[in-house]
């Protein structure tokens, strides 16, 4: 018998989704690894305690679980919450069974709970990648049709000016040719830095307080900057002046919002056991970017990230599809939350050797 219970445990622990077995006072029996990962605890301090000491708070109330006892029925709950103890908030698909435990002779629930936030959030990943590509294939077409034809016209304006001795008809010739070089500015900003360095140890508190200096020049006093620094985070392996060029343009578009006058928070954090991108990494930066603004627009948060889309009048739209492409390029993702009175964008960076780098061919 004790053979087939080590067998049934390691079956368990084989299994993806979390297994939690409860008794009549809802005090957990069994766990199996999955869901130790998912409530992030070890299964010594989940076993013999109640299972509401294993989280903060839940949408899965004690008394739908007696009640599924009590009525012996299967209940599943598709969207319940948990926040944990460690501060993270999960969103798991509950699966609750009644279940008689013939061994111990006790009737017990069995839950399975599969956390469906971690597969949206591949979802949102992969979906953004694909933004990536689409937008990077479309640029790169664009260019190549618009420069080309750029280059001819600036030619022939500097051979007329040649042939030209009145000053009024040389304004007109000066025009085009500052025109096409805007236009090929334009464009060569559109795609990005031509040349990419190679990755170095990079302090990023180092390189959010030039951000943060630069930009207090700009506002002076109205503009109140803080900081929320963890101490420990370690030095990253990545291109300062990409990641400088990110942290830059979120803070001044927060400013820009803020019209000045307003709060920006810059926090630093580490997470450990993060996936990006199907990639788990054991260590990664977070550097989240809060201000009190009016927010973004509703219509505007799904393509944020495209190029030539701004919400402020007089922007060009390329700050923020800039900063996604150099983040991707470091094997990080950005996202965001805006609503009124709050705005807040997360850069996350993963720990990776210099190897690791790949980037796009321009």
């Amino acid at each position: 018998m004790a053979a087939l219970k080590t067998q049934q445990v390691t079956i368990l622990d084989a299994l993806l989704t979390a297994v939690v077995v409860l008794d009549e006072q809802l005090v957990i029996r069994q766990v199996n690894a999955a869901a130790e990962s998912l409530l992030d605890h070890s299964a010594r301090r989940l076993l013999n305690e109640p299972f509401a000491s294993s989280y903060v708070s839940t949408t899965l109330s004690s008394d739908l679980l007696k009640s599924c006892l009590l009525d012996q029925q299967t209940l599943v709950n598709s969207e319940a919450e948990l926040v944990l103890h460690s501060g993270h908030k999960i969103t798991v698909e509950v699966s609750i069974q009644f279940w008689h435990d013939a061994n111990a002779d006790m009737p017990c629930l069995l839950l399975e709970l599969r956390q469906v936030d971690l597969q949206r959030q591949i979802l949102q990943e992969n979906s953004q990648r694909q933004q990536l590509f689409a937008t990077q294939s479309l640029l790169r077409g664009m260019a190549h049709e618009i420069k080309n034809p750029l280059g001819g016209l600036r030619g022939a304006a500097q051979l007329l000016a040649r042939q030209l001795h009145d000053d009024d008809l040389l304004e007109y010739t000066d025009l085009i040719i500052a025109q096409s070089d805007r236009l090929r500015n334009l464009i060569d900003r559109l795609l990005g830095p031509s040349r990419i360095d190679q990755p170095k140890t990079v302090n990023l508190h180092q390189v959010i307080e030039r951000v943060l200096q630069t930009v207090s020049y700009e506002y002076e006093k109205t503009l109140v900057l803080k900081r929320d620094y963890d101490p420990s985070l370690p030095h990253l392996s990545g291109i300062e002046d990409a990641l400088e060029q990110v942290f830059l343009n979120i803070v001044q578009n927060a400013a820009q919002a803020l019209d000045g006058d307003g709060v920006i928070t810059v926090r630093t954090r580490v997470e450990h056991q993060l996936t990006l991108f199907g990639q788990r990494y054991r260590q990664c930066a977070v550097i989240s970017i809060h201000d009190n603004g009016p927010g973004i627009p509703a219509s505007l948060q799904g393509q944020i990230f495209y190029p030539m889309v701004s919400g402020r009048p007089g922007g060009t739209g390329l700050g923020l599809s800039l900063v996604h492409s150099l983040v991707h390029q470091h094997g990080g993702k950005i996202e965001f939350s805006s609503e009124p009175g709050h705005t807040c964008f997360n850069i996350f960076l993963p720990y990776r050797q210099p190897e690791a780098f790949a980037y796009d061919d321009r």
